[in-house]
């Protein structure tokens, strides 16, 4: 019994930490993740013969940071941004949830504080289809995936993107989730548990794969850009 509070609060040196993250992250390195401090992007304990140590946060931050470079290609400032944002530090734990049901739920003025928007934009982001909340009496219940939406939305408003310049972001991700719903449509209706079990997994990789490759053709027309 007091052996699981002990590992939890071990302290990983950076040798250990790099080792650790080897076979998610092959190219992970001692001095990258010292450029990733230098960067104010980590900030381990130093002991008293200035030796890092890496805490349990300290190592899910750093897997944060390096999947936020390999899966959606952030570059190091909008990462520390992400990293600062209420919305996105449950992350990983809404994530998880979306495909459970068990996805906590806002008010309109909960969503725009946490969002960092206003109302008058929230209302215009539902008018064109990018946030979807529910009614009940009377009242707009937002789910906490709609923040992060009107977070990213927010963002983009700031360079003189409207809401009614993003609807071909909501066309795109219904086309690419009716061609997952094609193929695992009967599966997900499956009355077995075991066979739909098998499913929501299967729904979890094809979404993982498809978001990707949609991130990966998308840097590949702003590299176009950058070129020209």
């Amino acid at each position: 019994m007091a052996t699981a509070p002990a590992a939890k609060s071990r302290q990983l040196t950076i040798g250990t930490l790099c080792g650790m993250l080897k076979d998610e992250f092959p190219d992970i390195s001692i001095s990258k993740i010292r450029y990733l401090e230098d960067q104010g992007l980590l900030a381990p304990r130093r002991t008293q013969g200035g030796y890092r140590l890496f805490s349990e946060e300290d190592v899910e931050r750093l897997e944060t940071i390096l999947r936020l470079q390999r899966d959606e290609f952030l570059p190091l400032r909008v990462i520390r941004q992400e990293l600062a944002s209420p919305v996105a530090r449950d992350r990983k734990k809404r994530r998880s949830a979306i495909l459970g049901g068990a996805e906590d739920e806002l008010d309109l003025s909960e969503l725009c504080e946490r969002a960092g928007i206003d109302a008058r934009l929230a209302r215009e982001l539902e008018d064109f289809g990018l946030l979807s909340p529910r009614t009940e009496g009377g009242h707009k219940r937002y789910r906490e995936l709609d923040a992060d939406i009107a977070l990213a939305c927010g963002r983009l408003a700031q360079f003189g993107i409207a809401p009614r310049h993003l609807r071909g972001f909501r066309t795109a991700a219904d086309r690419e989730a009716g061609l997952i719903e094609q193929v695992l449509g009967p599966a997900l209706r499956a009355r077995n548990p075991e066979r739909r079990r098998a499913g929501l997994e299967d729904l979890e990789a094809l979404a993982e794969l498809a978001q990707r490759l949609s991130q990966i053709l998308f840097w590949r027309a702003v590299r176009r850009l950058a070129s020209t």
